[in-house]
């Protein structure tokens, strides 16, 4: 930060020298204060008059005038803790904030009395002091306050704040020690200095009130917090800077970039064309090429409090990586010898993680990933070594199997794809003039021969026996599109399972399809297990293709646009229309931290033109066309929450005596047994704590901020889908408790199920690749390719694979998404301030936590039940993603984080 009154550096010295000489000059005071180190410092001096107190009795004389009375005042200290940015103190103004220390000037503080005059019936004055810095304990400073307060001052209910350094603070909290007890405000929040923001910043109370309950001082306070976040205050147009602290609306305009290349232009993600949640806006300038294009200069902002803490800012899994991550990617190119080439053959891949790639000793930015790099004691080389991932631990081979193949679609990454049958025969509803032919060529006798006459195919829909993976009718007008890309290829897809006895899923067909074209007519075939060499290998190549369509739909619906993308709008809304001290705020805010940054960030090196998925992943430069398609028509608030979901998918049926009011189709289905016991808990704690502050429907309907939030999520966050009938209302305690429930659990549950086991499942790409380079050889074959596959159908297989250089960025990219930071917050772990103020609701709380370390005991006891084959076996890795903490940070496979912080 820059002072606006000093030119250069060197003024800036001879002032603070020039200043220096008026006052006692400790040594201790002067010099930055080293980090861990306990200083006390000099004596506050006596600074006579800079106390304001203005507080005082009145009462109305014989003519109708108010005549102050004196009241006696007591001694009030306060300590505020607070941080120093990572960089801060470096820079030419730390002088200046030294004397600023050493005069007692730090922090100008002021209280907010609840209560206001008896006689007046207005509030209160408030009370006021500079704060002066008195210790510092890496990384934490402390500061003290002692106001002059008078006896009847009444409830603390807010501060304000003004920071007098030329630096920006971390302000943690301030504890007031009142004759009544110590109080503390938790604020966790940046203070930018006054030379850039004079404003004073509010920070309330930890008692949670409604609007309607809320003590006459602090309406005021609360609607201009609101205001200010709402950007109606802000004295600028055009881009946003951090310290504005503003929540407001956009469309995806951003992620192209014709500017730079015309080949790097996209269309906006966003409307009636597109329709998609909205993101932060920025208020950047538009591109010169595309108007309707937002230039992608420099960081993306977000508010100053949404961005990453230092721990993990600084980590290697902060957003300094995902910037850097474009940058690394090069370097490792520049170390194979063909990046563009499929692997030569499986050991190849293997060495991956047994010996590295080499890297020069100036590789630059690798060194910041130290979990994949692993420098050899005299080797002349850093070597980038791929930890070996937990599914190539347990079991190498278990990748080409049909059951590992089943088994992981309850299990593995994307377990919110599989449905039950409940159409036949299949039909696409597509087109024909368009697409061809509508109906699928697995038929009866396809399915029936498969299962070995176990049963007829109307008795197998009847007893709720055949699943499937249907990626047919989203995909195919995506095929030729995409197979005009360079180095891809794509089909649609349907898979059906067979569900035997013992819940484990068999896989029975495959059926790809590609839709005709101005030269070509429509192309399909069915594929199933084969009982010799040839239709062996053909089965195993079509399953590479539809577990590609299947890690394809998971990275952009499941985990982007069904986590990432659509709580975005429940964050900017409650910033905008709940106030921090709301209740339903407070109950919110840990599912929401740093997800706008981690969504930034994606926007910026993820999901960008040319970005990582892009580039990795088959939809290439069609990537955001296809979620916004599933978003339009797919998505629906009300089928967010596991229950429904599951009722959706036919995985699940509503069953009162069910123990948790659903009874599953599939018995042993991992994901739904861990996930119902988690969302039962958290709806739990949320009906607790929701009937705490409403007990009665008119609560809820007579809550103008909460009213305001839900419209404005569905109005302005959701916009292309507003005018949807299925929008849950907002009428009674149950509504509101449903609501929340399915945005805590989609920020917690759903988010940790379909991300922290992605190198796990991924990091060995045979296991999950990513696209599907190069057709089958039995379509429209050339008698090259059939000389080939029916000579080297391995060399096949490899062709297929992602490219040396695709698979190596997804394994860094996947390693960095799948790590739990140092500062990580799991769901359960440790109570908001506020929880804890509030005995009911700490209760309460204690409770949930009670529920989550019960299902801990729970997962770890069917993990070793053999009976349950889904998750236990010989070589099974074990189903943890649920587990509600991990042991450790890193790359773990368990541990459910309140947000969606990675």
């Amino acid at each position: 930060m820059f002072c606006k009154e000093s030119s250069s550096s060197l003024q800036t010295l001879n002032i603070a020298k020039s200043l220096s000489s008026l006052f006692v000059k400790p040594s201790a005071l002067i010099n930055p204060i080293s980090a861990g180190r306990r200083d006390k410092l000099c004596r506050r001096p006596n600074l006579g008059g800079r106390c304001k107190v203005t507080a005082s009795q009145s009462n109305i004389d014989q003519k109708g005038m108010i005549v102050k009375q004196k009241v006696k005042n007591v001694k009030v200290k306060g300590y505020i803790t607070a941080q120093e940015g990572l960089l801060e103190g470096l820079g030419w103004s730390r002088p200046l904030d030294d004397i600023a220390d050493i005069r007692g000037r730090s922090l100008l503080v002021e209280l907010i009395s609840t209560d206001t005059d008896p006689r007046t019936l207005m509030e209160k004055d408030p009370v006021e002091d500079y704060a002066q810095r008195v210790w510092f304990e890496a990384p934490d400073e402390k500061y003290e306050c002692v106001f002059d307060m008078p006896e009847d001052f009444g409830t603390v209910g807010a501060i304000r704040v003004q920071n007098q350094h030329h630096r920006e603070m971390f302000i943690k909290e301030m504890e007031l020690e009142l004759p009544s007890g110590s109080v503390t405000f938790t604020c966790n929040s940046w203070v930018s200095p006054k030379s850039v923001d004079p404003a004073k910043r509010i920070f309330f109370s930890n008692k949670s009130y409604l609007p309607s309950e809320t003590p006459e001082p602090l309406k005021k306070l609360r609607k201009e917090e609101l205001e200010t976040l709402q950007g109606k205050n802000r004295q600028k147009v055009g881009e946003f800077a951090k310290h504005e602290r503003v929540y407001d609306y956009d469309v995806y305009n951003d992620v192209g970039d014709p500017d730079r290349d015309e080949a790097l232009a996209r269309p906006v993600i966003g409307g009636l064309s597109h329709p998609y949640p909205r993101r932060c806006k920025t208020g950047r300038k538009r591109c010169v090429k595309d108007p309707s294009t937002e230039q992608r200069h420099g960081e993306f902002y977000v508010p100053r409090d949404e961005e990453f803490s230092t721990a993990k800012g600084t980590s290697f899994t902060g957003k300094a990586i995902l910037a850097a991550l474009p940058s690394v990617f090069p370097q490792i190119e520049s170390a194979l010898l063909d990046p563009n080439l499929p692997f030569p053959h499986f050991k190849a891949i293997e060495d991956l993680f047994e010996q590295g790639i080499k890297l020069p000793k100036d590789a630059g930015l690798l060194p910041m990933i130290p979990r994949l790099i692993k420098a050899a004691a005299n080797a002349q080389d850093d070597l980038l070594q791929f930890h070996s991932p937990s599914l190539l631990n347990k079991d190498r081979f278990s990748w080409f199997r049909d059951d590992e193949f089943g088994r992981q679609t309850l299990a593995g990454l994307n377990p919110y794809c599989i449905q039950l049958v409940q159409e036949w025969p299949l039909k696409s509803k597509l087109d024909p003039v368009v697409y061809g032919d509508p109906n699928s060529l697995i038929t009866q006798e396809v399915v029936e021969k498969e299962i070995r006459g176990v049963m007829s195919v109307d008795e197998a829909l009847k007893k709720k026996r055949l699943f499937m993976l249907d990626y047919h009718d989203l995909l195919l007008p995506y095929v030729n599109k995409v197979r005009e890309l360079e180095d891809t290829t794509l089909y649609a897809s349907r898979t059906i399972f067979f569900l035997s006895d013992d819940s484990t899923l068999r896989p029975i067909a495959v059926e790809l399809t590609r839709p005709p074209d101005a030269n070509r007519p429509q192309w399909k075939q069915v594929f199933t297990p084969g009982y010799d060499a040839t239709s062996c290998w053909l089965w195993n190549l079509s399953k590479n293709h539809v577990i590609a369509h299947d890690a394809g739909y998971h990275q952009l619906i499941s985990h982007w646009l069904r986590t990432h993308c659509c709580m975005e709008p429940y964050i900017i809304a409650a910033n905008r229309q709940l106030s921090a001290v709301h209740p339903i705020y407070r109950l919110l805010h840990p599912h929401f931290r740093y997800t706008m940054e981690i969504n930034a960030r994606a926007r910026q090196s993820l999901v960008n033109a040319g970005g990582i998925i892009e580039t990795s992943f088959w939809p290439g430069k069609y990537s955001l066309e296809l979620s916004s398609d599933v978003y339009g028509k797919l998505w629906r608030f009300d089928q967010e929450g596991l229950p429904a979901d599951l009722i959706r998918r036919g995985l699940a049926v509503e069953d009162k005596t069910a123990e948790h009011g659903v009874r599953l189709t599939i018995p042993d289905y991992p994901f739904a047994n861990d996930g119902l016991v988690l969302w039962d808990a958290l709806k739990e704690w949320i009906t607790d704590y929701v009937n705490h502050y409403y007990p009665n429907a008119g609560l809820v309907m007579l809550d103008e901020e909460l009213q305001g939030w839900w419209r404005e999520v569905r109005n302005e966050g959701h916009a292309d889908k507003k005018d949807e009938p299925w929008w849950p209302d907002l009428k009674t305690p149950e509504d509101l408790i449903g609501v929340v429930t399915t945005i805590a659990w989609v920020a917690s549950g759903h988010h940790a199920a379909v991300n922290f086991g992605q190198y796990g499942y991924g990091g060995y790409f045979p296991n999950r690749p990513t696209t599907a380079r190069i057709k089958l050889p039995v379509e429209d074959p050339t008698e090259e390719e059939l000389r080939e596959f029916y000579e080297t159908p391995e060399r096949v297989m490899l062709k297929t694979f992602p490219s040396q250089k695709q698979a190596t960025q997804v394994m860094v990219t996947l390693d960095l998404l799948s790590t739990h930071s140092p500062d990580e917050e799991y769901i359960g772990e440790v109570p908001e301030a506020s929880w804890v103020h509030d005995p009911v609701i700490n209760a309460a709380y204690e409770r949930f936590k009670g529920r989550l370390q019960y299902l801990e005991g729970v997962i770890d006891e069917r993990n070793v039940n053999v009976t349950l084959k889904n998750r236990a076996g010989a070589g099974v890795v074990k189903y943890e993603l649920l587990k509600p903490v991990s042991p450790h940070p890193g790359v773990t496979g368990m541990g459910v984080p309140y947000s969606i912080s990675i």
